[in-house]
């Protein structure tokens, strides 16, 4: 997804650009997302930067959305209903009070609902709820037409995508990188190259083992409910105590997702799967009736502090974009605009600025 949006804006500046990609093209953590653009809600003491980088990526969504909509002619669905995090019992309501008061001094729009108030918008959530938490500017969009649409884009605007071409190493010539090295020992020359490897940016070789970005697979499971389209059990996305529920126009429901740190894992568990089943479950127990769709397994792209990694590399023509966990669907606009700007003009949008690899270094952590 970042991969792909970064090469749609350079390309449609006239720049020649190729991705080379170890599988199919945006098959990774963006086909496994559920397309929460959750800038609020989820905001934590600490993030104060990484709120602001997602406030200003959420406010570039609409324009992106209808952008995408003009040029690929897919539709990715930006739902403005809004988010809840509901609150089963007291404890739950309680713990996210707390977070409010952090949220606040922020000047995030949030609001407190009671009960009632929540079930007047959510009229099959469970029988005794606390309330919930309303983010009205929490949205999503469909991530996997946005793939398929930035795909389309990119490609219109003249970019080359190469699916199946695995990147060993970032190949280096004088302090610069000049291109990149293939599994079967081929090379592609390049002026720029931009490490955009979601969860296996870390893998790639080329660069001094403390250059290499500290990111890492966070597995996650999550599976599709099939609900009636004309009649869902959820408009809203819907935080509940233990997963989150994304409804589709399509009748879709997602549930996730798990957070397991056990590497590429890729394996589907019965634990896993019974937990989101529970969760959902004691959110809307109609959900018990619903078909399950699908099932599958994600790895989000996590650094050290969860927040994303952009900026220049060590190397002349070496910039990073990558590590940004759970956020990708939602700073795919930030992104995008801001690495095309610095890599084309060499100007830093001051919203990624927080975010270069510097920031994991000994010197800079020492301060």
């Amino acid at each position: 997804m970042v991969g792909l949006s970064i090469a749609w804006r350079l390309a449609a500046r006239g720049a020649a650009v190729s991705v080379f990609d170890r599988g199919k093209a945006g098959a990774g953590a963006s086909h496994a997302a559920a397309g929460m653009l959750a800038a609020c809600s989820e905001a934590e003491p600490g993030e104060e930067a990484l709120v602001a980088l997602g406030r200003d990526s959420q406010a570039r969504w609409p324009g992106f959305a209808d952008e995408l909509l003009r040029v690929s002619g897919i539709d990715v669905e930006l739902r403005r209903e809004g988010t809840l995090v509901l609150a089963l019992t007291a404890d739950d309501q309680g713990e996210i009070l707390h977070r409010l008061e952090f949220q606040q001094r922020l000047d995030l729009p949030l609001q407190w609902l009671s009960a009632a108030d929540t079930r007047r918008k959510e009229p099959h959530l469970a029988g005794k709820i606390a309330g919930a938490l309303f983010s009205p500017q929490d949205h999503q969009v469909d991530n996997r037409k946005l793939v398929q649409a930035l795909r389309i884009a990119a490609e219109a605007a003249g970019a080359r995508i190469f699916e199946h071409r695995a990147v060993k190493e970032i190949s280096v010539h004088g302090g610069k990188a000049t291109g990149v090295v293939f599994d079967d020992g081929a090379t592609a020359p390049a002026d720029v190259v931009v490490l955009a490897a979601g969860a296996w940016s870390r893998q790639i070789a080329g660069l001094p083992p403390d250059r290499r970005p500290p990111v890492r697979p966070v597995k996650g499971q999550m599976l599709a409910l099939r609900m009636e389209a004309k009649a869902p059990l959820l408009d809203h996305v819907l935080w509940a105590p233990g997963a989150y529920l994304v409804p589709r126009r399509d009748g879709r429901l997602i549930v996730g997702a798990t957070v397991e740190e056990k590497g590429f894992d890729d394996s589907v568990t019965a634990g896993g799967v019974m937990a989101l089943l529970d969760a959902a479950w004691r959110a809307i127990p109609a959900v018990e009736e619903l078909p399950i769709d699908e099932i599958w397994v994600g790895h989000r792209p996590g650094s050290r502090d969860d927040a994303p990694i952009l900026g220049p590399g060590p190397l002349d023509g070496l910039f990073y974009a990558t590590g940004h966990h759970r956020n990708g669907i939602l700073l795919t606009p930030v992104t995008a605009d801001a690495m095309a700007r610095f890599i084309l003009d060499d100007v830093v949008d001051p919203a990624i600025r927080p975010f270069d690899l510097e920031r994991f270094l000994p010197a800079r952590a020492a301060e």
